[in-house]
């Protein structure tokens, strides 16, 4: 069967591959789309395994909801470079994926990964397809979703570098608190507390950190009857900073998050309780390449 123009424009559209990767693959399967199909995956499999290896710690973090905000689910997927992070396409995949996460059934990473994307096959082959198309490794870094019932409100800043969803406990509806959790999840994005209250911290936690900040009083040459005192007053003061509703609030460092939450929860005329709070910011954690860039260029053009 001849090879023509139309056949290679639509295989390069049903696929994204190169125009000459589509002529090539087709002239081996004398014209067969679903044979050059084929050997495009496996190629492209190939070159995903081959990407695999490469650290990705761009990307992005996307948040999705049920439509009555009852359910919440947050994603981050990485990327290696910032460049592929602004892709439309990449961007558009990444919204799929937290829509997939809220409503697929899965325990862990692994299970989503398994999961079916659109009815083409399992997400992870999805994933190494479009590492083959855009020429980067990707990988889905980590997934949270909630069920509680109770009201969820999200955040996300610098257009998706930080993500964040707050579960509000109370008997209004998602339009009366959406600007008090909005508010809320601000804060949790800015100061990044990692409780909401004393109530979540382990006492081992507290029982640690205290003992440390006797040692570091002791060290000053705190006199021995003063350094409980000077202890109390020091571990209060963290505790602060770490929990939520005793942090100062960003808007207003007149009060704290927990005065606000009850100024609004008056206003309103129904109670505002903060049960959940997560927060995901890309490459956390992630220990980044710092090459040069002209380097970078030079082994790419084999220089």
């Amino acid at each position: 069967m001849a090879v023509t123009a139309a056949l290679v424009k639509e295989l390069r559209r049903i696929t994204g591959a190169g125009m000459m990767d589509c002529k090539n693959v087709l002239l081996e399967s004398d014209g067969d789309m679903d044979r050059a199909a084929e050997a495009l995956r496996e190629k492209g499999l190939v070159k995903a395994a081959k990407k695999a290896g490469r650290v990705a710690s761009e990307g992005l973090v996307r948040v999705a909801f049920s439509s009555d905000h009852r359910k919440g689910a947050i994603i981050e997927v990485n990327s290696e470079t910032d460049f592929v992070a602004k892709n439309e396409e990449f961007i558009r995949f990444v919204e799929t994926l937290s829509s997939m996460a809220l409503e697929t059934s899965w325990t862990d990473l692994d299970s989503f990964l398994a999961a079916d994307f659109k009815n083409e096959g399992a997400l992870k082959d999805a994933i190494n397809a479009l590492i083959a198309k855009i020429g980067e490794n990707l990988n889905v870094r980590r997934l949270w979703k909630s069920e509680k019932d109770v009201v969820h409100v999200g955040y996300l800043h610098g257009g998706g570098k930080i993500g964040v969803i707050v579960g509000l406990e109370t008997e209004a509806s998602y339009e009366d608190v959406f600007s008090v959790g909005k508010d809320i999840a601000m804060q949790v994005a800015s100061m990044n507390p990692g409780f909401i209250d004393e109530s979540q911290i382990d006492p081992e936690y507290i029982k640690s950190e205290k003992k440390i900040l006797v040692q570091q009083a002791l060290n000053e040459g705190k006199p021995a009857d003063l350094v409980e005192k000077v202890v109390a007053g020091r571990l209060k003061k963290e505790l602060r900073e770490v929990c939520l509703l005793e942090q100062k609030f960003v808007k207003s460092n007149e009060i704290t998050v927990k005065q606000y939450i009850e100024q609004a929860a008056k206003d309103l005329g129904k109670s505002i309780k903060v049960v959940e709070m997560i927060r995901y910011e890309v490459g956390e954690g992630i220990e980044k390449r710092s090459e040069n860039f002209a380097e970078e260029v030079a082994k790419l053009i084999g220089n």
